[in-house]
């Protein structure tokens, strides 16, 4: 969960839900068959600058919250218990934070109950924030206003002219954040969101337009209308299966780390790269974009792009499959190649099928590794590089 990414996100998960009606929290309610919660945990993993993931839940569902994230894959997440508003889970979740040693440089905060946020989204607000210290998900306000001053007769019509709809995320420099929440918990002050609480201070927050499919589940109409939303983003029904083929490659070269599949294998020599240079996870991203028709590695995750300096690979991956999640598919099974002369791998096999395993979110005994020699011919053979290669069978999700 944590890597060279510098920013944070705190999932406010902490609500009871009332007028969804039901025994169970809104937040743990499924959509297409997932929580509401891992909707919105998938959709930050899937944005490389966040290094870090918080859940601030109530007291009674910590344990549930642990075990649900981590049978979805995210079992390094951050979970603390909740206050009784909003304001106070928030400000649990900085604590958490800091008492982690997670230091960050902004904070996105989340409704998790919000599931449909997209990653472009949430990196347009890491990218305002920026630049202006704050930054919030919002919408023009469509629709004619009306107020009453007697319900329900009307009092006066609204300007709507320069009104918004605030959403989330809602992105603020970590330092910043932890003011304005000090400041208030002093004056007794109780916001409706994070950008209430910079009004209050008189600091700036920037607007980052967000579309209305970032809904928020609140009554029991919006979980279909939720559905109907991703609707198209999934697969004809026709459509059984598709395959990806991935192939990648990197120079040997001293004082570098050797890392495949999210193990480091120790050896006198390194692959050089702007990542981590994981070859076997990049052919299987490779093979999954392939799949999904998306281009290759090098189009979503740039070599000169600094947010991908020294990154796991296996951030990549996750990346990946949040994508092709978002696009209704899933992996059923994969297949890699790894082609080195040294050192040997086979003792680390098993432990590298799990790594990968893991990140695509399938049992270990549909992903397999294998690990070759080219007798000493080609650049593999005279210990100048690795190569690996991957195919993948993705499946429509149910």
């Amino acid at each position: 969960m944590t890597g060279s990414a510098d920013c944070a996100a705190i999932i406010a998960a902490g609500g009871a839900g009332s007028r969804m009606g039901g025994g169970v929290p809104k937040q743990f309610l499924e959509l297409a068959g997932v929580p509401l919660l891992i909707h919105s945990l998938r959709a930050f993993a899937a944005v490389a600058e966040i290094g870090t993931l918080v859940v601030s839940t109530r007291a009674d569902y910590l344990a549930h919250t642990r075990e649900l994230a981590a049978r979805h894959g995210f079992a390094g997440l951050l979970v603390v218990v909740g206050g009784e508003s909003r304001q106070q889970s928030v400000a649990n979740g900085l604590a958490a934070i800091t008492a982690a040693g997670r230091g960050c440089r902004l904070v996105a905060v989340h409704d998790g109950a919000r599931p449909l946020v997209a990653p472009e989204l949430i990196r347009h607000c890491l990218e305002a924030a920026g630049r202006h210290g704050a930054a919030i998900a919002a919408t023009r306000v469509q629709d004619t206003l009306k107020r009453s001053s007697n319900p329900p007769l009307i009092g006066a019509t609204v300007d709507r002219t320069g009104l918004w709809q605030a959403q989330t995320p809602q992105v603020v420099e970590f330092n910043l954040l932890r003011r304005a929440l000090d400041e208030a918990q002093a004056a007794g002050f109780t916001g409706t969101d994070e950008a209430s609480l910079l009004e209050r201070l008189g600091l700036p927050v920037a607007l980052v337009e967000a579309g209305a499919d970032n809904l928020k589940i609140t009554r029991p109409h919006d979980l279909p209308l939720a559905e109907a939303l991703m609707s198209p983003q999934k697969p004809p029904p026709a459509t059984a299966a598709r395959i990806g083929h991935g192939y990648d490659v990197h120079r040997l070269v001293p004082e570098r780390k050797l890392i495949l599949a999210g193990v480091e294998i120790p050896h006198q020599l390194g692959l050089l790269g702007h990542s981590d240079a994981d070859v076997a996870s990049h052919a299987l991203c490779d093979a999954i974009l392939g799949a999904l028709g998306r281009g290759d590695i090098g189009r979503h995750f740039p070599d000169d792009d600094p947010r991908y300096q020294g990154i796991s690979s296996l951030k990549l991956v996750a990346a990946v499959i949040d994508q092709a999640t978002a696009a209704g598919w899933r992996v059923n099974n994969a297949d890699l190649t790894i082609i080195a002369q040294q050192p040997k791998l086979a003792p680390h096999l098993p432990a590298m099928t799990r790594q990968l395993a893991a990140s695509c979110r399938i049992p270990p005994e549909r992903l397999n590794i294998k690990a070759t020699t080219t007798e000493g011919l080609g650049f593999t053979g005279r210990q100048e590089g690795i190569a690996a290669t991957a195919v993948v069978l993705l499946e429509p999700l149910e």
